[in-house]
């Protein structure tokens, strides 16, 4: 199994940064892909970014150009580069892993950390 800890919310100013990270830990040989959602209070979780073991990247287009998110898999960790927040990035981030087992791909989570953007 796997487990994700992720680090790094807190409390910003609009126009501010921060790095969120997430470090994987067990059987990290069966993650294939890792990302970042979140959830803001009434609405649905969504994705934010995601990379593969590869290195292909994708984000949502509210983030594009301002999250960045990068991998270091001799660390099994994985980061969100947070830049020009603005207060809608206000919410819970979730990291969220994709594994193999047997054939299928059970994904992971983690326990989420709040980021709050004040206007």
């Amino acid at each position: 199994q796997v487990q994700l800890v992720e680090s790094g919310g807190g409390l910003v100013q609009a126009g501010g940064s921060l790095r969120l990270s997430c470090a994987a830990s067990g059987s990290i040989f069966s993650i294939t892909a890792m990302g970042w959602y979140r959830q803001a209070p009434g609405k649905q979780r969504e994705l934010v970014a995601h990379i593969t073991n590869g290195g292909s990247t994708n984000y949502a287009d509210s983030v594009k150009g301002r999250f960045t998110i990068s991998r270091l898999n001799a660390k099994n960790t994985v980061y969100l580069q947070m830049n020009s927040l603005k207060p809608e990035d206000t919410a819970v981030y979730y990291c969220n892993a994709v594994t193999v087992v047997g054939g299928l791909y059970p994904e992971v989570w983690g326990q989420g950390t709040l980021v709050t953007v004040s206007s």
